[in-house]
């Protein structure tokens, strides 16, 4: 049997290849590449797109929190609470900026921050909540939104996997005070190498990161701040607006075939699959297992050949950088332990999920708990 993925991007490379090369040699003909034309092009309909007043291009999804937190006034010592279960690169980039972490567990089904939690863990010190769209489901904004309107904190939204995805068409990172999104190539909207952007409808904000991800400045030689080297390269600017117009049509196939392993999978025993709810964009479709040994579970898929993920098997409170520094998330850390991320892309053929889904029967039997 032919191997089975977790990603394939040939389909849609085939699909745009044409506008993707037509794009790449227009810039190279241009010599502008660094925040030159086709990147202020995709920056203007990021921003149309998402429905903000400004996008700012930078080189990463980490960039893109780090810059943005510190453009909306957060700084070393400040608390800002999020989720443990998340990549490394949500904490990471609040620890880096001199500021604290403060986890709250989250939700089982959602897999999202436990909205209700937020509220206890607020202290004198705290002046974000940092919420993840976490494999592309919204987290609860209204809830989160209101908490921060009462307390009077900023709201920096991680929507590293969640792009296009919406909230009572409200798109995620144009609800908080800033939006963080990544553009790595395996990303619902990814680029050909590293990107990100930063959303906000603050002037001030906006001001501030394009200074600090210019070496703290908008003029040339005349810094301001300590900044960084973080701009968005207008050859993955212009890859991005050829595969934006697309967005869409790839998020709902996603959602089409998250619909589909719904379906297959509904009576197989010890498969717990994630709701489909509107405006989830799937990015990853995690399904949790009981009543196996989920590690022994994946090595026996690989060897039938199928390939899955597993986000993320360590939390970020349990990885090495912060042992014995926070408290027990017990929600987070058995979602650790059960987490399988099946493949999935816009077009996947249904005859292939079938493939995958009795691949994962037959390997759940096999690998049962006695």
């Amino acid at each position: 049997m032919k191997k089975i993925p977790v990603l394939d991007l040939r389909p849609q490379l085939d699909s745009i290849k044409t506008e993707v090369m037509a794009a790449i040699e227009g810039v190279i003909d241009s010599t502008a590449f660094i925040n030159g034309p086709a990147t202020r092009a995709f920056e203007e309909q990021a921003a149309a797109y998402l429905g903000v007043r400004h996008a700012i291009g930078v080189n990463s999804g980490t960039d893109a929190l780090v810059i943005g937190m510190r453009a909306a006034g957060i700084g070393p010592g400040d608390e800002v609470i999020t989720t443990p279960f998340s990549f490394f690169a949500t904490a990471e980039s609040i620890s880096n900026i001199g500021a604290i972490p403060v986890f709250v567990d989250i939700e089982e089904e959602s897999m999202n921050m436990n909205t209700s939690l937020i509220e206890a863990a607020i202290t004198e010190k705290t002046k974000a909540i940092l919420p993840v769209h976490l494999f592309g489901r919204p987290t609860d904004m209204a809830a989160v939104m209101g908490i921060a309107a009462k307390h009077n904190l900023k709201v920096i939204e991680d929507c590293a996997q969640s792009f296009g995805a919406r909230i009572n068409e409200k798109h995620t990172g144009a609800i908080g005070d800033v939006g963080a999104f990544s553009f790595f190539p395996t990303k619902n909207l990814g680029a050909y190498g590293d990107g990100g952007l930063i959303t906000t409808n603050s002037d001030e904000v906006a001001h501030m990161a394009k200074m600090l991800r210019n070496h703290g400045g908008l003029n040339k030689y005349c810094n301001e701040v300590l900044g960084y080297n973080s701009r968005l390269d207008s050859v993955q600017a212009a890859i991005l607006s050829v595969k934006l117009p697309h967005i869409d049509s790839w998020n709902n196939g996603r959602r089409e075939v998250a619909k589909r392993y719904k379906e297959l999978l509904s009576d197989v025993p010890g498969v717990i699959t994630p709701e489909v709810v509107e405006g989830h964009v799937f990015h990853q479709y995690t399904i949790r297992v009981t009543g196996c040994n989920r590690n022994e579970l994946v090595a026996a898929m690989a060897e039938a050949g199928v390939s899955c993920m597993i986000y993320y098997p360590t939390p970020q409170d349990k990885l090495p950088v912060y042992e014995g520094m926070f408290g027990e998330y017990p929600v987070s850390n058995k979602l650790g332990e059960q987490v399988i991320s099946l493949p999935i892309w816009p077009e996947l053929y249904a005859e292939t999920q079938s493939v995958v889904c009795d691949c994962l029967t037959a390997c759940l039997k096999q690998t049962a708990c006695a």
